[in-house]
């Protein structure tokens, strides 16, 4: 997802153009991991110091619930990235020390909707969690 597609669906759904919210967006344009809302708090401060916790949170919840920002929980604590560009779909293996994230492009869905034949299936999610090669060292 880029700032741009951000932007038109935050527009889209009557949400303003405020400082606070570029700034978020700018930070998840480079940051490409998982980040808890207070890393994201520590990054941010130095842009705009007089930005609070539950401004940032609030907008992570929308921008989450807008599929700007994909959510994971890990260890009771939500962490969110920027929505992924690729237009496959596939799933992740996240790093439970630094948060990077590696592409998985098989779905066990196959596997698991043979046993749901009379089932609707909404949705799913799919996540591997685990220490990437660099943190194991």
């Amino acid at each position: 997802m880029t700032m741009d597609e951000a932007w038109k669906i935050l527009l889209k759904h009557d949400y303003k153009r405020t400082k606070n919210r570029d700034i978020l967006l700018r930070f998840f344009d480079q940051v490409d991991r998982y980040v808890t809302a207070m890393e994201v708090r520590n990054a941010v401060e130095q842009d705009n110091p007089g930005i609070s916790f539950d401004t940032i949170y609030r907008n992570l919840a929308v921008f989450s619930r807008l599929g700007i920002l994909d959510e994971t929980e890990l260890n009771g604590e939500r962490l969110f990235r920027m929505q992924c560009a690729s237009d496959s779909h596939h799933h992740h293996f996240i790093c439970t020390t630094c948060g990077n994230t590696k592409s998985i492009p098989s779905c066990p869905m196959d596997q698991v909707t043979v046993n749901l034949s009379d089932y609707e299936i909404e949705g799913h999610k799919f996540e591997i969690y685990g220490r990437c090669p660099r943190c194991i060292e």
